[in-house]
């Protein structure tokens, strides 16, 4: 794939490539239909609509894509808090599946909860059609800061 058609160009850092390019900077976004909704100082908050492709076989969305989504969002918080020069790699993440979703829009918001200079702890929850929504999933990670 040409450099710079998805993902960031070789000299742009991530969050300068979403800030510019939105979805279409993140492989995964593009792929899932997701959608950068804000990014400010340690926040992200994505959007994504349920297809019925995403559904497990019983019907539900499938919990992977819950945790994948904000997965998603906490580390698009973490790269407003670290040097452009760093990397991040997320260590452990663990999900609570509160409420399941068949149709509509899921919005997931990621938060730094504490930068360390090595690990930094994050948290997120995925709601139903905004931020102020029912909540369907609560998830708390661990991210790798690599210099």
């Amino acid at each position: 794939m040409p450099e710079g058609v998805h993902g960031p160009a070789k000299n742009e850092s991530y969050l300068t490539a979403i800030r510019t390019r939105g979805s279409d900077a993140n492989p995964f976004f593009r792929l899932m239909g997701i959608s950068v909704a804000d990014i400010s100082e340690g926040r992200a908050e994505l959007s994504m609509t349920v297809l019925p492709m995403m559904h497990n076989g019983v019907g539900w969305l499938q919990g992977g894509m819950y945790t994948a989504l904000t997965d998603e969002a906490m580390a698009l918080a973490l790269y407003t808090v670290i040097d452009p020069s760093e990397r991040i790699a997320t260590i452990s993440e663990s999900t609570s599946f509160l409420r399941g979703v068949r149709e509509g829009t899921i919005v997931a918001v990621g938060r730094v909860l504490k930068r360390g200079r090595r690990v930094a702890f994050m948290e997120g929850e995925v709601r139903a059609d905004s931020e102020q929504g029912e909540i369907l999933a609560r998830s708390t990670a661990a991210f790798a800061v690599i210099a």
